[in-house]
């Protein structure tokens, strides 16, 4: 396979990774309004963090993409899933958390076949963020689910200030 293939085969899986990362910054950005909305600040808060979160990627993939010499896809991999329960967000988007674990792991792979070190790397650090980011989604669909009202009714009229967004993952670098 010509040098050229390889590139060609690792600026597919980059974009439809951006596709999916553009996909889960709409979502979080439409939950976040939504729980800000309903008054659970906190909540809010740190789904945007993550929506920033996926922000970066899709920049770090769209120039991942562009020194390969690929042009970066602005198309979402899905629709936004609108009118969720409070109860139901983040279940959701912990099975999305994990379902792109999934597929990255599989793309790092084309990515170490095509001989592409620079963009296996990218998409390891990207799934240590994905891996975080379901942690967190994991934990609060956890308490949601044993604690219901109870837990919901501690975090109703928190503040949503993110401050000097850093992003969720990305909160600890400079």
């Amino acid at each position: 396979m010509s040098r050229e293939e390889k590139k060609k085969k690792v600026i597919e899986v980059l974009n439809k990774a951006k596709a999916l990362e553009l996909q889960a910054i709409h979502q979080y950005m439409h939950q976040h309004y939504h729980l800000d909305d309903k008054d659970f600040g906190e909540l809010a808060a740190n789904v945007k963090l993550i929506a920033i979160d996926e922000m970066r990627h899709a920049e770090s993939l769209a120039e991942r993409i562009k020194e390969l010499g690929g042009e970066p896809t602005t198309e979402l991999a899905g629709p936004v899933e609108k009118g969720q329960e409070v109860e139901d967000i983040f279940s959701f988007d912990a099975e999305q958390e994990e379902e792109a674990i999934e597929i990255y792991s599989g793309f790092l792979e084309v990515c170490r076949q095509n001989g592409d070190s620079i963009s296996m790397k990218l998409f390891e650090m990207i799934i240590d963020h994905e891996q975080e980011h379901f942690n967190y989604f994991d934990s609060i669909d956890e308490h949601i689910k044993t604690l219901g009202s109870a837990y919901l009714s501690r975090i109703a009229g928190t503040p949503s200030d993110t401050g000097p967004a850093k992003g969720f993952a990305f909160a600890d670098q400079q």
